[in-house]
């Protein structure tokens, strides 16, 4: 069934239509919680945006297990690397599917195949993203998956699970993600509740902080006129800094910051920090943190990239493989992110621990040539599986002394 909106929904059941109902998820605020509204949220959007964007801009490549050259004659590295479909880059196509999976818990797409006759073998040939709203997967009998979409046009599609590629986040069931965004609606509610709050008060509130005395009492009248006076000449930001003028003998008095203004801005910090506890994302890279980092912002970049988006590169690197390559290609083929690019800032410490590693200084190496370039996503080098000789000042040993 539809509503006039073109919104799907296929059954009472159906989680997409009690949100639809609502509005969003309810949260302790009283807020209902939409992925629209939380994605308007600043902390929220640049949590997502982050690790979305990082995860689109990293490049994805086709990776022989074995020599850790890129295979670049397989139609698929085009596809992973450069061009999933007709109208979207990669970057396009990763930050999306990257997006969905955090706020809705699943990211679909479509895997498109081409018959080459000279192979005698399906190969596949593009990626076309499903809107999760539209795609549920379903376990059948034989604990397969297939997954029902419903497009905007047409009828019902039902697709074998060798034509999804399913990105899930932490799943209960092992079969749907689960959203950050249902998970932290709390957070995320009265983190907007607290943002309307201060909203309405630079639009409607008095930015005179203090209070008027009377030696005696006041009419109605007069108390109606004094109302109207503040109403229409000092509510509002666009009001801020206006002098009041008084008269009959009524005085201004004025008043510190309250412990309400104090627990409110306390407040709002507080659920900044929620929002990103619950994405993983540092508060510094939030633009939250008045600290200033200098030199430890390079820790800092480390500790986001292992904590904050190494199970995403694992997922993606998984998912992949389960999907895009049969059996026998996953037995010599890895589809691999190379995070080098996240890192450069602490290339220099990368060069001081390798080059000990590898006997530099007289110290006894512990790792060859090729076990560093490996580490790199370098392909190996034919005189690189010998252990270095600190007597020679970290080079390989000569072939006559092995």
């Amino acid at each position: 069934m539809a509503d006039a909106g073109g919104a799907a929904f296929y059954g009472l059941d159906d989680p997409a239509l009690i949100d639809y109902l609502r509005g969003g998820h309810p949260s302790a605020s009283g807020v209902e919680v939409s992925v629209d509204r939380a994605m308007r949220n600043p902390a929220v959007f640049r949590s997502v945006s982050l690790i979305s964007q990082s995860i689109g801009m990293l490049p994805l490549h086709l990776v022989n297990r074995q020599t850790k050259e890129k295979d670049r004659s397989n139609p698929l590295f085009k596809v992973l690397h450069r061009r999933p479909n007709e109208w979207q880059t990669a970057y396009d196509f990763r930050t999306l599917m990257q997006m969905r999976a955090l706020v809705d818990g699943d990211g679909y797409a479509r895997i498109i195949r081409s018959r080459d006759f000279r192979a005698q073998r399906d190969v596949i040939v593009g990626l076309v993203p499903l809107d999760p709203a539209r795609t549920t997967p379903i376990q059948n009998a034989d604990w397969s998956l297939s997954y029902r979409y419903e497009p905007t046009k047409g009828s019902r599609v039902i697709f074998p699970q060798r034509d999804i590629l399913h990105l899930r986040s932490m799943s209960r069931d092992g079969i749907r993600g689960m959203s950050l965004v249902r998970q932290a609606a709390d957070a995320i509610g009265l983190a907007i509740a607290a943002d309307v709050a201060l909203g309405r008060l630079y639009r409607q509130g008095s930015f005179i902080n203090g209070y008027l005395t009377h030696p005696k009492s006041l009419s109605e009248p007069a108390i109606e006129r004094l109302r109207a006076y503040f109403s229409g000449w000092f509510s509002g930001a666009d009001n801020a800094g206006r002098t009041p003028i008084f008269e009959e003998g009524l005085e201004y008095k004025a008043l510190g910051p309250t412990a309400k203004d104090a627990q409110s801005h306390e407040t709002r910090g507080r659920q900044l920090e929620e929002i990103a506890r619950i994405f993983g994302v540092p508060r510094p890279l939030l633009m939250i943190d008045e600290t200033s980092w200098g030199s430890g912002i390079d820790a800092l970049g480390q500790f986001f990239v292992r904590y904050g988006l190494n199970p995403w590169f694992e997922a993606w690197q998984q998912a992949a493989e389960r999907s895009l390559l049969t059996d026998e290609e996953a037995e010599t083929l890895e589809v691999k992110f190379n995070a080098g690019a996240l890192l450069r800032g602490s290339m220099k410490d990368q060069a001081d621990f390798f080059a000990k590693a590898l006997g530099a200084g007289g110290t006894q190496a512990w790792m060859t040539p090729n076990e560093v370039r490996e580490t790199l996503d370098m392909p190996s080098d034919p005189d690189g599986d010998q252990l270095g000789n600190p007597m020679l000042g970290g080079g390989s040993a000569p072939a006559d002394e092995e």
